[in-house]
């Protein structure tokens, strides 16, 4: 059961999110979709990925672990730019099959990037997991920073109304400030200790 407990700690996190108020809250203002998002991505994402790794412990690392991460990682980018670029964002917001689509390629692209980077354990597999990791931070921190600085609304109106009190543009800055904070530190926190594990795996005075 110890074992399961992450798994089952991103299952229920997930229910909660995709069954609660947020959905409907996401399609309408900003800074409730990116909640949404964080939550699947960087936290009911790894979640489940560490509890998978944990009730399956002889899980094999890709034979080719620098292809692997790679791909996962451009296919994260693509997920997280592409459903932000506002045409596919007012999509996702106007239709139900396209918001399932959005939400379900944040989990896979957030489980692939996690299962990957932590699924190898020797020193070369901790090292491209190490860049793998920050690779993710970087570009969410760039998408954040865009958000934040843009000086007008990126997004239709009508899928930008405000939330939590904030004018339509403030609403889609402090979703840009979630991105480029929250959305970065798991990243961070994985590849450092990704990283002090490939340093201790090449030097055991660590």
């Amino acid at each position: 059961m110890k074992r399961a407990g992450p798994f089952l700690a991103g299952m229920f996190l997930l229910a909660a999110l995709w069954l609660g108020p947020l959905p409907e809250m996401a399609r309408r203002a900003f800074s409730p979709h990116m909640i949404l998002h964080l939550g699947v991505t960087v936290v009911a994402a790894p979640l489940i990925a560490v509890g998978l790794l944990r009730i399956w412990p002889e899980t094999k690392a890709p034979s080719r672990p620098l292809l692997a991460a790679v791909g996962v990682t451009l296919f994260e980018l693509a997920a997280v730019w592409g459903w932000h670029a506002p045409l596919m964002h007012e999509w996702a917001a106007r239709s139900t099959p396209m918001f399932v689509l959005q939400q379900l390629s944040f989990l896979l692209a957030g489980m692939a990037v996690w299962l990957v980077c932590l699924v190898g354990r020797d020193a070369t597999s901790r090292g491209i997991g190490t860049v793998a990791m920050l690779f993710t931070s970087m570009h969410m921190t760039m998408l954040g920073i865009l958000l934040v600085t843009a000086p007008m609304l990126l997004y239709s109106p009508q899928f930008c109304l405000g939330a939590f009190g904030f004018s339509p543009l403030d609403d889609q800055r402090f979703g840009g400030a979630l991105m480029a904070s929250a959305g970065t530190l798991p990243y961070v926190g994985a590849g450092g200790w990704l990283a002090l594990s490939f340093f201790k795996d090449n030097d055991p005075r660590l």
